[in-house]
């Protein structure tokens, strides 16, 4: 594991911008999460002995990259989960997707129906059994060559949320094999980054904004 990039960290909160590949949480696959890593870092530096607590407030997919929450102590994570149900805490998300974008600024609602076998989520245009409502805002940041940078605000939090309106719509993001785009990146990873956190902290009531850096890649570099 590379050095943890810290972006925030205070006695309830540590907030990191997770690279392209990290698990936050455990998984089937067995492999060491983030959560770990992170638990681990709290435990050098304060030299705490025995088990550290470290709650997982909210997740991102393993190809994606960017800003993720973990709260130190119970209250702050209780209280997070609260806010992040109650909508509370602000996310912004960068994608890299494949042109045409069909306008600069626009919402897509759509209904979108977990599949548990192949991990991946359906779009529909109509209300469907079993499918919850997604809801995002885009627009265009920059454009170059055959593919548009967007900014995405999320109203609903669903499963591949994302990765599945765009790719309905004919904008699938680059990288994303399992949504309909040609080829993989280098990394294994897609062009969709967490960039930027906005809430009022639980326990202190200080607004805090975090910004996350972009991937170092040469796509990312172009934008």
């Amino acid at each position: 594991m590379d050095k943890l990039d810290i972006l925030y960290e205070d006695n309830h909160l540590v907030i990191l911008n997770k690279q392209v590949g990290d698990l936050v949480q455990g998984d089937q696959t067995g492999d060491t999460p983030l959560s770990e890593h992170v638990k681990q870092y709290l435990k050098k530096k304060y030299n705490k002995p025995g088990n550290v607590f470290l709650g997982v407030v909210h997740r991102l997919d393993r190809p994606t990259s960017g800003a993720v929450i973990f709260a130190r102590t119970s209250k702050a994570l209780s209280r997070l989960n609260k806010m992040l149900k109650e909508k509370e805490i602000e996310k912004t998300y960068w994608a890299i997707v494949k042109k045409p974008v069909k306008q600069r600024e626009g919402s897509l609602v759509h209904y979108l129906k977990k599949n548990t076998k192949n991990n991946k989520s359906t779009a529909f245009e109509k209300e469907t059994q079993d499918a919850k409502k997604a809801v995002l805002h885009y627009k265009v940041i920059k454009e170059i060559d055959h593919y548009a940078l967007l900014e995405i605000n999320l109203e609903t939090g669903r499963h591949h949320q994302i990765r599945a309106q765009l790719a309905k719509v004919g904008m699938p993001i680059q990288g994303d094999l399992k949504y309909g785009y040609p080829r993989s990146n280098k990394d294994g990873g897609i062009s969709l980054h967490a960039r930027k956190l906005e809430f009022i902290h639980p326990v202190s009531k200080k607004s805090i904004e975090v910004l996350a850096n972009l991937p170092k890649t040469a796509f990312w570099n172009l934008f």
